[in-house]
């Protein structure tokens, strides 16, 4: 992968040097996802912030959801509505439910009131009714890749499936008008992988909620740390996909040198109880949410994640917003983000050794850890969440105007052959 100088970091993302809500017509964009706060994880965080940002400029939004629980409400807001679809609780992670189908729903609502484009955020049944819909009823088609689903199947003893999974995703999103990724590696490889009409918008991170700032002595204090002593952190699912043994192996490599360090693993998921239960004397702080997952952010020194199943990883963006010395594989977020042993430690995908060895850089070399966490910091500050949803929104001006414009040629040739 070619890396860049600090200097010259910029996000790859499609320009749009206008106004949308002054210069560009408003949209009514009807989005489609599985997951929604307060559910939480990086797909509804992304969604939400996105959501926000529309609104903002003006763009009225429809939201399709499954129901989370029994008593969940619709809500609705100015130019924000939404519609409440069946859901099921997805195996091993009950606080998440899967769209059931609603194709006959969507008809008559999207008959009733036509958006001008539907935005699919999750592949599963509901957005896959969801995208029938729309193709029936001529609708403009945007997708999101958000997880990489195929990968999750080896982690979970289904590696038969991979290839299945591998070409309902291409289907699925080859049959929209564009499908969208955060990084320009994920758009080559989906490209190399047969996807079409790929695009790059990437993801922006809040650096006044996530900052150094927040770092407590009283919090550190509770994991049972004196001083400054090392603190490697971990914050995201406790579950198969995200590698965490190489989290713990990593870790005792660190305790070898620095006997006083300690682990915090921030997060819930189904691989929780039996980590618990077999390593007692790290500390296992739950899920977190809010300034209180800031402040569990900036009281780390140095950040484990070794997932490789990710799409982006919004975690190591805020990671780095809170100052801290990231150590992950070289590529998504990471890979677009980071230079190594500059603002942050990579290492080559897969090699688990390089990763343990990143980690150890790291921890030995304190002057070049703390010039990395401050550049991090640095390279966070430039992820606006303003210009990501301004690029998005640019990307749904062009898909809209490409439709329209196809629709009038065809409509053109209809009367020319009357």
């Amino acid at each position: 992968m070619r890396k860049v100088s600090l200097a010259q970091l910029s996000l790859p993302l499609t320009h749009c040097d206008c106004d949308c809500a002054d210069s560009l017509f408003r949209l009514r964009i009807a989005i489609v996802t599985e997951t929604y706060p307060p559910e939480i994880n990086g797909v509804a965080m992304t969604i939400a912030r996105m959501v926000d940002g529309l609104l903002e400029m003006g763009h009225h939004v429809q939201m399709v959801r499954p129901r989370q629980h029994r008593d969940d409400q619709a809500q609705q807001r100015e130019r924000y509505t939404e519609v409440l679809a069946r859901g099921i609780p997805l195996p091993r992670y009950p606080g998440l439910k899967m769209g059931l189908p609603a194709e006959r729903k969507l008809l008559k609502l999207w008959s009733e009131v036509r958006p001008d484009l539907v935005h699919i955020v999750t592949e599963g049944p509901l957005g896959w009714s969801a995208l029938r819909t729309a193709r029936r009823l001529q609708l403009p088609v945007v997708s999101d890749f958000h997880t990489n689903f195929h990968q999750y199947s080896r982690d979970y003893g289904f590696g038969w499936l991979h290839k299945p999974i591998a070409g309902y995703l291409r289907n699925f999103h080859n049959k929209g008008d564009a499908t969208l990724v955060p990084t320009q590696a994920m758009r080559d490889d989906l490209i190399a992988e047969g996807y079409t009409a790929v695009r790059v918008v990437s993801r922006g991170v809040d650096t006044l909620l996530y900052n150094p700032g927040r770092r407590s002595v009283a919090l550190r204090a509770s994991w049972g740390l004196q001083g400054d002593a090392p603190v490697a952190i971990y914050v995201g699912r406790l579950a198969p996909e995200k590698n965490l043994p190489l989290v713990l192996h990593t870790f005792e490599q660190l305790a070898a040198v620095a006997p006083q360090a300690r682990l915090v693993l921030v997060g819930d998921g189904p691989s929780r109880a039996e980590l618990q239960r077999r390593y007692p004397q790290h500390v296992f702080a739950g899920m977190r949410t809010g300034e209180d997952l800031a402040t569990h952010y900036a009281s780390g020194d140095l950040f484990l994640f070794p997932s490789l199943t990710e799409t982006f990883g919004n975690v190591t963006t805020e990671a780095m917003a809170s100052g801290l010395a990231v150590i992950a594989y070289d590529y998504a977020a990471a890979g677009q983000l980071i230079v190594d042993g500059e603002n942050g430690f990579v290492a080559p995908c897969g090699n688990e050794q390089a990763f343990a060895q990143a980690a150890l850089r790291a921890l030995g070399e304190p002057l070049r850890r703390t010039a990395a966490r401050q550049r991090a910091r640095l390279t966070a500050e430039r992820l606006s969440w303003r210009n990501v949803v301004r690029d998005f929104a640019g990307v749904l001006h062009e898909i809209v105007a490409s439709h329209e414009k196809q629709e009038n040629l065809r409509s053109a040739a209809v009367l020319t052959a009357e």
